[in-house]
């Protein structure tokens, strides 16, 4: 693909917090891609998978079925060669991702990696010299985001702002549920950024997914939950 013409890529989480994360983050550092998003592989299209150059595909967390899963994405990688699949493995899924998940055409890299790291696998496609990262091999550098932050306190206005962000509201929405001013709601997630020395949207969205991040903010209800967030995404087209 020449440089600088428009690429599709798919990202495939359960977790709406997630797919917000990798939207920020890549939408930050790779604005030349298109994204589209699925919860699940079983959701993706055979127009998506002819279009795509890029699939991340997010396997954190507890997993139900994990093999089927890989065999799954096994089976698409053996008709779509020409994408580069990138997986975010937690632990659960990490024997069975190196087990059938390991191709020339995918890059697995840990969940608990920086967002420096996802953006360098994903600018490197294909030509990505490590398959796998070695921070899978290592399971107490999972710990290392969690030890920065373990001592940050937020307030509760903070923490408030910081889990609606991650739900996917807007400041306007946010300010107009809250009855603050944007100004008021603005002002305060850039000082729960600044408690926790995040320096973009990026940096914050990769917190927010992090162990730490979501179990500050009492966002684990994320895994899963459909209802709420049909709730929430219903309550938000209501104030837009």
């Amino acid at each position: 693909m020449l440089p600088g013409q428009g690429k599709f890529g798919i990202i495939i989480s359960r977790i709406p917090v997630m797919q917000s994360g990798l939207k920020a983050i890549v939408g930050e550092h790779l604005p030349d891609y298109e994204l589209s998003f699925c919860r699940s592989q079983d959701e993706l299209t055979l127009l998506q998978l002819r279009r795509a150059v890029l699939v991340i595909a997010d396997l954190s967390g507890e997993i139900e079925q994990p093999r089927s899963i890989c065999e799954h994405y096994y089976s698409l990688m053996t008709q779509y060669r020409d994408i580069h699949w990138v997986f975010m493995v937690g632990s659960t899924c990490f024997p069975l991702a190196v087990e059938l998940l390991m191709r020339p055409e995918s890059t697995l890299i840990s969940d608990s990696e920086p967002v420096k790291r996802l953006i360098e696998v994903v600018r490197a496609g294909g030509l990505a010299a490590e398959r796998i990262s070695q921070t899978l091999f290592s399971p107490e550098m999972g710990n290392i985001g969690e030890e920065q932050h373990k001592l940050v306190i937020l307030t509760l206005s903070e923490r408030k702002v910081l889990r609606l962000l991650a739900k996917g509201w807007g400041i306007n929405q946010i300010a107009a549920l809250l009855k603050k001013s944007n100004k008021t709601i603005s002002a305060q997630k850039n000082s729960a950024m600044r408690r926790l020395s995040l320096r973009s949207n990026a940096e914050m969205y990769a917190w927010i997914n992090s162990a730490q991040g979501m179990k500050e903010l009492n966002i684990y209800s994320a895994y899963g939950d459909q209802a709420e967030w049909k709730k929430i995404s219903q309550h938000d087209m209501s104030l837009s």
